[in-house]
């Protein structure tokens, strides 16, 4: 062979095989021992959502720690019902898992489908994605006292912003106005582009919404944080006060964790929890996750069926408060 065509040949080669590796999962960088060499995580979130976007960070880091390749697929349909069950079905055998948020509990109380979200079996708690209360910047609140001293001096007139009637949004700002010992109409959302468009030109006192949706605005100083709705302050906003050190005592559980089918063996869960537990403290996904605000919460198996079976009694006290299940 002509040398021309050797080269030819070797850039051809070298071509293929670099468009085959970007189309394989996350690969592992050793030989695994995990039980088995492919696990898919599945999310209701469509890609370049909230959880499509933890679980793809994740996996990053996460493959080379559990020495296997991991891969995500979406899989939408009932607010989250149709990717539960499709989990629930799968073999507890560590190939599979859910990404969960406080969705697949919501969609579970107020639809009841036929696997909720206690047919799976929570196996971690990642993190924390905490809720923020925030208005305009011309607005003359600078506090969350400021908010409820004028809907006690100005009744009827004060109106809050939040997302769809069943969102984790909604029952803060309803629990809000609860702690405040204050009646104020609080008109839902289909997302929170809207809502923010009605905080800016001044339709809603405050409105409530994740850090990652805010940011823009945040940067550009239309908006002004009062509170964050967590159990204590950001280490990302270390100067934005809870809402329970302003004297309300709301508190809003937002997760990002992994649920597994029934009957998956404790050894794989405890796998898991060391791995994620590793990641999580690796500087270079720290700097990822900190820069969306996310606060590390990792729990193990027990913690987690705990913590989901305290979110999801909850969140049934607030929907029977808020008239949407009896």
């Amino acid at each position: 062979m002509r040398p021309y065509h050797l080269l030819a040949a070797l850039g051809l080669t070298l071509c293929v095989s670099s468009a085959a590796l970007a189309q394989t999962p996350t690969p592992a960088t050793n030989a695994a021992p995990y039980p088995v060499s492919r696990v898919t995580l599945v999310t209701h979130s469509s890609p370049g959502g909230g959880t499509d976007v933890f679980l793809r960070n994740l996996n990053k880091h996460l493959a080379g720690v559990l020495k296997t390749n991991l891969a995500v697929e979406n899989i939408r349909g009932g607010s989250g019902a149709t990717a539960v069950s499709h989990v629930a079905k799968g073999t507890p055998n560590g190939s599979i898992f859910y990404g969960t948020t406080p969705t697949y509990i919501q969609t579970t109380l107020l639809s009841k489908p036929p696997v909720g979200y206690d047919g799976l079996d929570p196996m971690l708690i990642v993190f924390i994605d905490p809720e923020v209360i925030y208005t305009r910047t011309e607005s003359p609140f600078k506090s969350l006292s400021d908010v409820v001293a004028h809907a006690k001096a100005n009744p009827g007139k004060s109106r809050w912003g939040a997302a769809n009637p069943a969102s984790l949004e909604r029952i803060g700002m309803e629990k809000l106005a609860r702690a405040g010992g204050v009646k104020v109409p609080i008109v839902s959302h289909e997302g929170g582009g809207d809502l923010m468009i009605g905080v800016l030109n001044g339709t809603y006192d405050i409105g409530i919404g994740e850090m990652q949706e805010l940011q823009g605005q945040l940067e550009a100083g239309k908006i002004r944080l009062l509170a964050t709705l967590s159990e204590q302050r950001l280490a990302s906003l270390p100067q934005l006060a809870t809402a329970k050190e302003q004297g309300l005592n709301v508190v809003i559980r937002k997760f990002r964790g992994i649920a597994s089918p029934k009957g998956m063996p404790d050894a794989i869960a405890k796998t898991w929890e060391d791995a994620v537990r590793k990641v999580v403290a690796l500087p270079a996904y720290k700097a990822e996750y900190t820069k969306d605000h996310l606060t590390p919460m990792v729990l193990g198996r027990e913690a987690a069926r705990k913590f989901t079976t305290e979110v999801a009694q909850e969140t049934a006290v607030a929907f029977k408060e808020m008239g949407l299940i009896k």
